[in-house]
């Protein structure tokens, strides 16, 4: 009963406070809103075309409402720039508080969640230090060439042919990039394989990759409970859901960061994270380094299968771009041997295709959510404090004012010899600023690897009959919501491997 009377003063002060705001501050325009759930009841997936759609008729930085929040969406590269260049970029550099974040990442004190500060400063020097160097993404190179091998033996050994190799067999290529992702990384940070004929711990395997997928979910821009805070007088489903993924996900960190306590004379990221943990007890703390194994474990597992997958399926829809890149193999790198990480600064057409899958497919087409510590001005409109600001990565990677053909998927748009500045706010699919992706290195070279192994190792067909299906999945990362399917088949190089 008390629920029915507070209610509606409730929500009155909400309404009089959001209206006297927009009074106050030069906001940007907007679509209508309702009273209390603001643009709530519009936010259907796929987000980022619908914030699209808005931005064609209200120009390219609007705002929003979701429940009790502001929030500002940037879609033309001329003001991401404007907003991550100089003291804007610091006063963007902290992230929107949301129930993910606070139950699943320490309370906000993840290199991904933590608001711009001392302890996300060091965070960062962490990460690029001690973590993600090139010399030590170099060590690990092992892994990401015994991880590629592996999944070309299975894929080889899962493709029904004939004698004379001359009949395709279908394949799903989801899983075997999945577990392809997932292993490289956990090995990186803690020495184990997960996935694989000789492992022994599938189930918690399956969990832990359950939980990424769940987290990804539950971090999307537009869930209710994150914006009305009203709603937790009718229950807390979200936020227990939300606890019990938290709980989940430390209890297989914490038995991961045991064993590699108990294995100290591995060479690992955890191992080193240790060592360190020995010198300065107090602050590379348990929950500090379950943190950084969590960033590294969400940030680098799905999305480079995600991209994977996607880079595959327009080479399928695209087979003149697919031998165009196996060309370039044959030719800088021959068939004798497989490609090594070292060649790929000699296959420029092969990262024009990584380059291209990255403009038209971002992991992340809403880039992680921003929230400025102070108010500020973007586009010559108001920006309030705690606003949240999206950019839409997605839009500004396909905007025909700067993209030719944008909808078309041609990797040669990229061999004009432009510098990465060029692209610097054009292209961003690890984001940008001071917050932009600390493993962008890494992702970029997992994903050119791999793709460039299957170019060289097997020829591709599509499934004859069927249509691919270029849906895209709502939540967090932008999967294919249709798994992929192909036909392939060894090519001689397969079996030298195999000898």
């Amino acid at each position: 009963m008390l629920y029915l009377i507070l209610l509606p003063l409730l929500l009155l002060v909400a309404y009089k406070f959001l209206y006297t705001e927009t009074l106050r501050f030069n906001l940007p325009p907007g679509p209508p809103s309702r009273p209390v759930v603001g643009h709530l009841h519009l936010m259907k997936p796929p987000i980022h075309r619908l914030l699209q759609s808005f931005s064609n008729k209200y120009g390219p930085i609007f705002s929003l409402r979701f429940g009790s929040r502001r929030v500002v969406v940037i879609s033309s590269s001329s003001l991401v720039q404007e907003a991550f260049t100089g003291q804007n970029d610091i006063i963007l550099s902290s992230r929107p508080f949301q129930l993910t974040a606070k139950y699943v990442a320490y309370n906000y004190t993840t290199v991904g969640t933590a608001p711009y500060g001392d302890h996300w400063r060091n965070l960062r020097r962490i990460c690029a230090l001690e973590i993600l160097s090139s010399n030590r993404i170099t060590d690990f190179l092992h892994i990401r060439k015994d991880e590629i091998r592996r999944m070309l033996t299975r894929l080889s050994r899962d493709t029904t042919h004939s004698d004379d190799g001359s009949r395709f067999a279908q394949v799903e290529l989801e899983p075997l990039f999945s577990d392809l992702t997932f292993n490289n990384i956990v090995r990186m940070v803690t020495g184990k394989r997960y996935y694989g004929d000789d492992v022994n711990n599938k189930e918690e395997a399956e969990l832990f990759k359950k939980l990424v997928h769940d987290i990804a979910m539950y971090s999307g821009a537009n869930h209710s409970r994150d914006y009305l805070p009203v709603l937790k007088l009718f229950g807390n489903k979200f936020e227990d859901e939300v606890k019990a993924l938290g709980k989940s996900m430390d209890e297989i960190l914490q038995r991961l960061l045991d064993d590699c306590r108990r294995d100290k004379d591995g060479n690992t990221m955890v191992t080193h994270l240790l060592s360190l943990q020995e010198q300065e007890p107090d602050y590379y703390s348990d929950v500090t380094i379950k943190g950084l194994m969590m960033a590294m474990m969400l940030a680098g597992t799905e999305t480079s299968a995600i991209t994977l997958e996607w880079a595959m399926t327009n080479l399928l829809k695209h087979p003149d771009v697919l031998e165009k890149a196996r060309s370039e193999i044959d030719e800088k790198i021959g068939k004798d041997r497989l490609i090594d990480e070292p060649d790929v600064a000699n296959l420029p057409y092969l990262q024009n295709v990584v380059s291209e899958t990255f403009r038209l497919f971002p992991v992340a087409p809403l880039l992680i959510p921003r929230r400025p510590t102070e108010n500020m001005k973007i586009g010559g409109y108001d920006v309030p404090r705690d606003t949240t600001v999206l950019v839409n990565a997605w839009a500004i990677q396909r905007d025909p004012e700067f993209w030719d053909e944008p909808e078309r998927f041609n990797p040669d748009r990229f061999d004009n010899g432009c510098g990465s500045e060029y692209y610097a706010y054009k292209l961003m699919p690890f984001g940008n600023g001071r917050r932009i992706c600390p493993g962008a290195g890494l992702g970029r070279r997992i994903v050119t690897l791999a793709l460039g192994s299957l170019i060289q190792c097997f020829e591709w067909e599509s499934v004859k009959g069927e249509e691919i299906d270029m849906s895209e999945s709502a939540g967090l990362g932008m999967r294919k919501m249709d798994p992929l399917r192909a036909m392939c088949r060894p090519r001689p190089i397969m079996y030298k491997l195999l000898m």
